[in-house]
């Protein structure tokens, strides 16, 4: 990788992205963007989970004009949250001829495979950098191999066929993947730019495809780069596939900001895609977002379903107090619970958390031994465990953890 990765911080509002600064979770609209009503509330409910950037589309006329009119309802309600136009085809235009929505955005997306055709191309994107500079605005440049470059592909194809050495299809889709979003970027300073104005993607669908061209990516340039499967999926398999795929670049430091698409159930809540964008960065110990509760998995020592319930209970009370713990509490979301079932490894997981407790497992005695920071704090019997742990739960945290002021 280039020496200089992590140099250029791009700054959205008032987040900033790259040069080493915390991974930054991003998230998309599905309303109308001319529904001013429904797209406000909308952000409005991805922000409160956790997403700290929404881009929302921009495809047309009353799109453009409902721009500055949901900037203010979120400013009236309160939420500063940066907002991303995400353009396609006639961008330029709308950017152009609506000068509130080119003011308003906080970045603009452009896709270099549909900004214009032919011997407009050049000419469109142009007018577009020329705005977001006069706005003094970033930019993301982000190629989609569902919507290439076709005159960069075909120039790589027919290359390839001349070559004596020739490459698969797919290394020929990353190659214009990647030299589609660089050469827009080198454009981009050409007309004016600032390098510390640029973010660049290159998203597909295919998991290994994915690692690939981020890879190569990373060693080409230094530009921030924006991670996340093109089009993940639904349910399981969308969460598995972007798990699988953003976990390893991540971990290759590669990314600076994510965004996890998953396709909604009709009439479905949005913000799935923010909870499992923080349970990855919350796994691999690059955010801290909430306290970990670790949880047995159960075997044939664990017939009962006390422990299962307790673990339910735990979380889902943990989740309805964090909103106000997190004000509360310095540090707080960097709490480790362990709920366990059995003598097994009960203990040993209870030592290793913050607070942990070890529940009977079958035929073993009926009693709850309860571990704090590693040591046996005390035992707690009959039926009202959950309330009593819970209870000791609490007074750990307002014991341990420095009060906001």
């Amino acid at each position: 990788m280039p020496k200089d990765r992590n140099s250029i911080v791009v700054k959205i509002g008032g987040v900033a992205i790259g040069g080493g600064e915390p991974i930054v979770i991003q998230s998309m609209t599905n309303t109308d963007t001319a529904d001013i009503k429904k797209t406000t509330q909308q952000i409005i409910e991805l922000y409160e989970e956790g997403s700290e950037i929404v881009r929302i589309t921009v495809d047309r006329e009353e799109a453009a004009k409902a721009v500055p009119f949901i900037r203010e309802g979120l400013d009236k309600a309160g939420y500063s949250i940066p907002l991303v136009g995400d353009f396609h085809y006639i961008g330029h235009k709308l950017l152009k001829d609506y000068p509130d929505c080119a003011k308003t955005l906080d970045k603009y997306r452009i896709n270099p495979g549909n900004v214009g055709f032919k011997n407009k191309k050049d000419k469109q994107f142009s007018e577009i950098i020329e705005i977001a500079c006069k706005n003094d605005k970033p930019i993301r440049i982000g190629a989609n191999w569902g919507s290439i470059d076709q005159e960069l592909l075909t120039l790589l194809m027919d290359e390839n066929n001349r070559a004596e050495v020739k490459k698969s299809s797919a290394e020929i889709l990353r190659d214009a993947l990647i030299k589609s979003v660089i050469y827009s970027a080198s454009r981009a300073e050409e007309i004016g730019m600032e390098k510390s104005k640029i973010i660049l993607s290159a998203k597909v669908s295919n998991v290994s495809e994915l690692i690939k061209v981020y890879t190569s990516l990373a060693e080409k340039t230094v530009y921030p780069l924006h991670l996340g499967l093109t089009e993940a999926g639904m349910g399981m398999r969308g969460i598995v596939s972007s798990v699988s795929a953003l976990s390893i670049l991540i971990n290759q430091n590669i990314g600076d900001t994510i965004r996890v698409s998953l396709t909604p159930r009709p009439n479905e809540n949005r913000i799935e895609e923010v909870k499992v964008a923080k349970e990855i960065l919350q796994s691999l110990g690059i955010r801290a977002y909430r306290p970990d509760v670790v949880a047995c998995p159960g075997c044939g020592r664990t017939t009962s379903t006390v422990f299962q319930e307790l673990a339910i209970d735990i979380e889902k009370y943990i989740e309805k107090e964090m909103p106000k713990w997190s004000k509360l509490y310095v540090g707080v979301d960097q709490l480790k619970v362990a709920v366990m079932g059995c003598i097994v490894n009960g203990p040993g997981e209870s030592k290793h958390a913050n607070i942990g407790i070890s529940l009977p497992g079958t035929g073993e005695e009926p009693a709850a031994p309860v571990f704090v920071d590693g040591n046996k704090f005390k035992i707690l019997r009959g039926k009202n465990i959950a309330d009593d742990f819970k209870k000791i739960l609490y007074n750990y945290i307002d014991e341990n953890y420095e009060k906001n002021i």
